[in-house]
């Protein structure tokens, strides 16, 4: 019910609604246009149809206006469908009333009025104000009929009702007789409302172009024609008198008549004729409330349909509350009957008893059942003065809200005097200074004007600016874009242009290769053009600013290696030279296809855990920025089980204070580790101190090992990337001790040349074709491949493919440098294959890994060609060498100790014709 009852306050609207009391039914029979010049008067036999003419607006651009149209009220649906003319078979258009909100605006044209549904607002206009008021008045008493369409009431309810006493229906008659004295119907206007408004001259038509709906052409189109057809029909028609019905309105009426109730409807169902007292009394108040509507400003008054149950329940409630205490009377004489006849019975066995023992016995039983009633009379009368004490408190506690409310009322009061005084003052001062108030009025007029100038200009302003930004960003984009293609352009052209030096290079040695050693003006030309190629610029730049502005090779790289090694056979420089122009180009053509990308994950990357996406990112290589910390976070992975507080302080401490028997050893290879890097072989650089003591505290933390030669480029590595003694000390830690083999380092080299067996296994495995080729010329690549796997690739590898090796290598172990190996086998299968000789297989084999130039290939060879690659295959393959190799030397040791003591059981023996010791010191 509340959803189609609405207040005034809530639609926004001044038409007041009128109500209808809960349950109430929907009753056909009630009419629709009573009129009430005296408030009452008696029911007309039909009730006229709410149809008629009405101006609606609308349209759009130069027909925008009122149109005349002809409404007629659907109850079925609720739906107030409109046409262009009564005569019309098709409607244009509906109107859906079931939530719509009415409203009649008093600054508006006079008639006018608004329908306003959830979707959209019809402006309509009647003739005169009482049919626009009749209109709202019936448009809003067929919506609350719509909705409060009940089922009939069944008997029960009835009956139940009917037993609510005369009270009850008293009050009910009495609330009806009170809402028709106050609530008036507006009278019907006869000659523009129901069916005989459609004979009716139309008030004010417009022109009939104007008049013609071009939304809905294709009704238009079809009532047209319709018309047509039947136009002697609607002439014959016409002539009839208003009051007599005509075909065309029979139909009408036809089309329009609501359809009958169905079988619960009140007053068609046969069983639900005969009808109580209060149900008629009912039903007669909802007829009348039905008719009833009342334009007002204020709250409503007249009570709701829920207040209505609410009462009649609550005077349910207070029945039942009776009735209970009915019952608790009937239980208190029920049981005051049973102690009166306790009380006769006891008389009667009083009298009856024989013997005075009996008598007197009965009396005592009677003297404590009256003592057993003076304990509860006064415990019932203690209750009784607590009660009486709460009630005490409880009507102290009234009389203080009272004086509260009182104190309210009081302040609310004064509030009004002092806010009527105001009031009062504020119109003395008006009324005192009109012209001033005119004065002042003007002013902020023309401020207003101004302020309305300024906002005009600024808001031009804001146009022009956002246009002008839209273009300058439009611009700068591009721009950009061009830079940036520029700069691809750039690099593009600087890596063709070190390929063709390269070339030209490498056309150099070939030519110097034709000539040999002949001599003259040709070979003089020729090693001029060489040095002048060897030379470096003075002005080179830095290899990390190659992208921002096109430059030659640097010298160093970012961790001090030589970009080009200074060897002093001229050859070995000019291939040197050759190899470093590959690497910079290549680097310039990856470095915005693979190295800004791989940058941007980098960086995007969190912190660290691993992962299969961490372990791509770690193959591909660690950009130089992120390097360190990812170092420290994978050598924290492998000791951290090792690792104690102030550890590396501690065997520093233990070295000062005793020397080592490798210090000596240690001190030796200082001066060889990295000759081609600056860091090494500058003697201002504190990295060779740090790397003397990182090898003497490790040398203190692995007894059994101590130092082996090896381990002094590994912590150099360490050291040129965390730039940390501790943190190199146990990169070092980590690599010999969880990384690596127990036997890698250790005198024997056990490990180290079990894996130079497994290799060569592998390589018979991958590159068949290869090692055939290698094994017919007799060469034995352990001789190359044993310090590859002693030194992970420290003297073999440029520096950018060696630490790209490494960062795989920390995170996956061992298996990484096996890849690799095959992988530069793989890379330079083809060159070798090419060499017949075996003196010359050896002298490419000692320089080949620095030909390596292409690390993406490098690193898709080794991790995708060599695939599979199980480590389940790596460690069968090394249980079964490390067997063989362990019985090898058994046997080598069991040898060793033969040759001993035959030599031992021999003696020291003195060949014939040979001068003796003594002999000889017997001579001046």
């Amino acid at each position: 019910m509340e959803g189609a009852q609405e207040s005034p306050a809530e639609s926004g609207s001044s038409v007041p609604w009128s109500e209808e009391p809960a349950g109430s039914a929907k009753v056909p029979e009630v009419s629709l246009s009573e009129e009430s010049e005296g408030c009452t008067r008696p029911l007309e036999a039909t009730p006229p149809k709410l149809c008629g003419y009405l101006s609606k607006f609308g349209g759009k651009g130069p027909i925008r206006g009122w149109k005349s149209r002809w409404f007629f009220f659907d109850e079925r649906k609720c739906h107030l469908y409109y046409s262009r003319t009564a005569q019309d078979a098709n409607p244009l258009d509906s109107i859906d009333l079931s939530s719509a909100v009415f409203d009649c605006k008093a600054d508006a044209e006079e008639g006018t009025f608004e329908i306003k549904t959830p979707n959209r607002i019809i402006t309509l206009k009647a003739a005169t104000k009482q049919a626009m008021l009749y209109w709202l008045q019936q448009l809003q008493m067929k919506r609350w009929e719509f909705h409060n369409s009940l089922p009939a009431l069944p008997a029960a309810h009835d009956a139940a009702l009917a037993g609510n006493g005369p009270a009850l229906r008293l009050e009910l008659e009495q609330e009806e007789e009170e809402e028709e004295a106050f609530l008036c119907p507006v009278k019907t206007p006869t000659d523009l409302v129901g069916v005989a408004a459609a004979w009716q001259p139309v008030h004010a038509r417009p022109s009939a172009l104007q008049n013609i709906s071009l939304k809905h052409l294709g009704t238009e189109i079809q009532n047209t024609m319709c018309n047509i057809r039947g136009n002697k029909q609607t002439q014959g028609a016409n002539h009839r008198p208003p009051g007599e019905d005509s075909p065309l309105s029979e139909e009408t009426q036809r089309e329009e008549q609501p359809s009958p109730p169905g079988p619960g409807a009140p007053g068609k169902d046969p069983a639900n004729s005969p009808k109580s007292s209060l149900t008629t009394s009912l039903i007669r108040k909802a007829k009348s409330q039905s008719n009833t509507f009342l334009f007002s400003e204020g709250l409503m008054r007249n009570r709701t349909a829920q207040e209505k149950v609410l009462a009649l329940e609550q005077q349910v409630l207070m029945l039942t509350k009776e009735l209970k205490a009915q019952k608790e009377l009937v239980k208190i004489l029920h049981k005051a009957l049973e102690a009166a006849q306790q009380e006769k019975r006891v008389s009667s066995a009083y009298l009856a008893a024989a013997q005075d023992k009996d008598r007197l016995e009965l009396v005592r039983h009677k003297v404590r059942q009256i003592a057993e009633l003076g304990r509860r009379v006064e415990a019932l009368e203690r209750e009784r003065e607590s009660l009486a004490q709460t009630a005490s408190l409880r009507e102290q506690e009234i009389r203080e809200l009272q004086q509260h409310v009182q104190l309210l009322l009081d302040k609310n009061q004064a509030k009004q005097q002092v806010i009527c005084k105001l009031s009062e003052k504020v119109t003395q001062d008006f009324m005192k200074a009109p012209e001033e108030a005119d004065r002042d009025f003007l002013s902020q007029q023309e401020k207003m004007e101004h302020l309305k100038d300024d906002m005009e200009a600024y808001r031009t302003q804001n146009h022009f600016l956002n246009s002008e930004i839209h273009q300058v960003t439009k611009i700068w984009r591009k721009v950009a874009e061009k830079e940036k293609a520029l700069l691809m352009k750039c690099a593009y052209l600087q890596a063709q242009n070190c390929r063709v030096e390269s070339k030209y290079l490498a056309g150099l040695r070939r030519l110097q290769e034709a000539l040999g050693v002949e001599a003259g003006e040709c070979s003089e030309l020729l090693r001029q053009l060489i040095q002048e190629a060897l030379q470096w610029e003075a002005s080179e730049a830095s290899a990390d600013s190659v992208v921002l502005s096109p430059s030659t090779i640097s010298e160093y790289d970012e961790y001090g290696f030589l970009t080009v090694p200074n060897y002093e056979v001229e050859d070995l420089r000019l291939l040197a030279k050759i190899q470093a122009l590959e690497v910079h180009s290549h680097h310039l053509l990856a470095h915005e296809a693979v190295e800004r990308p791989l940058r941007e994950r980098w960086a995007t990357l969190g912190e660290l855990a691993p992962s299969a996406e961490l372990k791509q990112l770690l193959r591909a290589g660690v950009p130089h920025e992120h390097r360190p910390r990812v170092w420290r976070w994978l050598i924290r992975l492998r000791v951290q089980h090792l690792q104690a507080p102030g550890c590396y302080q501690a065997l520093l401490s233990r070295g000062q204070a005793c020397k080592h028997s490798a210090a000596r050893q240690i001190e030796l290879d200082l001066n060889r580790t990295f000759p081609n890097n600056k860091h090494f072989t500058c003697p201002t650089s504190s990295f060779p101190d740090k790397l003397r003591r990182v090898l003497l505290a490790f040398s203190w933390q692995n007894p059994t090992i101590g130092y082996c030669q090896g381990l002094n480029r590994l912590a150099a590595i360490a050291l040129l990337v965390l730039d940390e003694e501790e943190s190199a000390f146990w990169c070092l830690v980590a690599i010999v001790e969880t990384i690596m083999p127990a036997d890698y380092y250790s005198k024997t080299l056990l490990a180290s040349q079990v894996d130079q067996r497994v290799l060569q296994d592998l390589l018979l495995e991958k590159l068949p074709r290869l090692m055939a080729h290698l094994g017919q010329r007799h060469v034995d690549l352990s001789f190359i491949t044993f310090n590859w796997f002693l030194v992970v690739f420290a003297d073999s590898l440029i520096s950018n493919i060696l630490l790209q090796v490494w960062d795989a290598f920390l995170y996956e172990g061992i298996k990484v440098v096996f890849r690799y190996a095959l992988a530069i086998f793989k890379y330079n299968e083809e060159a070798l294959l090419r060499l017949q000789d075996s003196l010359e297989i050896y002298q490419y084999l000692h320089f080949f890994t620095k030909t390596i130039c292409d690390s993406r290939k490098l690193m898709h060879i080794a991790f995708n060609d060599m695939n599979p690659f199980p480590m389940k295959q790596l460690r069968q393959l090394r249980a079964a060498h490390r067997e063989r190799l362990e019985a090898e030397l058994n046997e080598l040791e069991q040898l060793k100790a033969e040759y001993l003591e035959t030599r031992a059981a021999q003696g020291p023996a003195v060949p014939e014709g040979s001068p003796s010791e003594d002999e000889g010191e017997a001579e001046p």
